[in-house]
């Protein structure tokens, strides 16, 4: 596919997918995330890639869904035409559910439907001085790709009514806080720093990785009585350690 508004890089086993709507701030267009959902499949299908991260170019992650773009197809608050949510939906649930880990590294600006996409990643890493919100009841359009969901559930019902009902902006350090985010960090030091993460990650077995991300996206959805036969049910062949593990009890 010839992509005109991401960018992508394949280096080291790290499948990097740059966001490059730069005059726009990444604003997530029909096209741009048609484009994203095709990225990560082919990420996902690619035996050599074992972590995707998804940053923006220029001065923002993403400023959430491109509401000019939009603004035929809103009506009362709602999407007339469904097709960027039904797409970001598959894209969300293909990013929670394929065996690789999804790393999420936002900067500059990253608002309502970039939130909610950020919000499920398997891992988010953030500069310090990026501006976060929920600005769906500031426009009045409802939430579709998970915000009420994954926000109260990181972050508690509590302070996620609070940002949702304020609409107000927070900051990648307050991410942190608020258990958004793992980690807030510098700006010029952030891309560095999600590269030492993810090569950290690839250091370990990938297929113990894949099912223990498996079984915490299962557990997610239940309750702790109900994730933990989830868990003690499950099995899994793991054969990219057999070597590792056979040197170490020789060694013990």
């Amino acid at each position: 596919m010839n992509y005109k508004d991401i960018l992508i890089e394949n280096k080291d086993a790290v499948c990097r997918i740059r966001l490059n709507r730069q005059k726009a701030l990444n604003a997530l267009s029909p096209n741009l995330v048609t484009e994203l959902k095709y990225a990560f499949s082919e990420a996902e299908r690619n035996p050599e890639i074992g972590v995707i991260i998804l940053s923006g170019e220029g001065r923002a992650f993403s400023a959430g869904v491109d509401l000019k773009e939009m603004n035929a197809s809103i009506q009362g608050g709602k999407f007339t035409q469904n097709e960027i949510l039904t797409i970001g939906l598959e894209m969300i649930h293909q990013i929670q559910t394929m065996p690789k880990v999804c790393i999420a590294q936002v900067h500059g600006y990253c608002f309502t439907g970039a939130l909610e996409l950020a919000l499920a990643f398997d891992l988010m890493y953030v500069a310090e001085d990026t501006q976060l919100g929920d600005t769906h009841a500031k426009w009045g359009i409802l939430p579709k790709w998970g915000m009420t969901q994954r926000l109260a559930q990181k972050a508690g019902i509590m302070k996620a009514r609070e940002l949702s009902f304020t609409a107000k902006t927070f900051s990648g350090k307050e991410a942190e806080i608020f258990g958004l985010a793992n980690q807030a960090v510098p700006l010029a030091e952030l891309n560095s720093h999600v590269d030492k993460i993810a090569h950290e990650i690839l250091k370990n077995s990938r297929q113990t990785i894949a099912a223990i991300k498996h079984l915490y996206h299962e557990g997610s959805h239940t309750t702790l009585k109900e994730g933990l036969q989830i868990e003690s049910k499950f099995d899994t062949e793991i054969t990219d350690r057999t070597e590792f593990l056979r040197a170490f009890l020789q060694n013990k």
